[in-house]
């Protein structure tokens, strides 16, 4: 039995769970999110919690029991807390700036590369971090990726744009032997 898969749920105060046919709907004080039903699993709601179980122990459903689990629990995290992201920009001369819904990145390039955030992610700055939010924990992950992706870290120096918690493997620079 998947470990992850057979833990219920909890369902927290203000938060709806409605269990269609080919999706579930968690409705919470920070929005709304779906995820998709899949055949082999199974949804029961009882007393503020949902449980998971899938329907017999072929390979798929094994897969897709710890899985769709894990989607459902994130759903109704993202819209009962939220979630967060931090990246942080590391250069002599290198900024961010939240402009709207646009993110602008001077990273040393000859122009400011500009950055549209999609609905439901907002970003903010704190001196050098760029600090995401967003209830899709998905959409919210792809987003900082596309960032980092402007400009990421380069081992010698360090420079570009890094996850906060990323720890960047720094290479020797020359040797100056003869």
């Amino acid at each position: 039995m998947s470990r992850i898969g057979k833990n219920p749920i909890e369902i927290p105060s203000g938060v709806e769970v409605s269990v269609g046919a080919s999706e579930i709907q968690v409705k919470g004080p920070k929005g709304t999110l779906t995820t998709a039903v899949h055949p082999a699993v199974a949804y029961a709601l009882e007393d503020g919690k949902v449980s998971v179980t899938r329907a017999d122990d072929s390979r798929e459903a094994r897969a897709q029991h710890g899985l769709r689990r894990t989607l459902l629990a994130n759903c109704v995290e993202g819209v009962s807390k939220g979630f967060e992201k931090g990246l942080e920009v590391i250069g002599v001369g290198y900024k961010v700036s939240v402009q709207g819904p646009k993110i602008v990145l001077n990273v040393g390039f000859s122009h400011p590369v500009e950055f549209d955030l999609p609905a439901g992610i907002e970003g903010r700055v704190e001196g050098s971090k760029l600090i995401l939010q967003g209830i899709d924990k998905q959409l919210l992950g792809e987003v900082a990726a596309r960032i980092r992706r402007v400009r990421p870290p380069e081992p010698y120096k360090g420079k570009g744009i890094k996850y906060i918690d990323e720890v960047i493997r720094r290479k020797a620079g020359k040797s100056g032997a003869k």
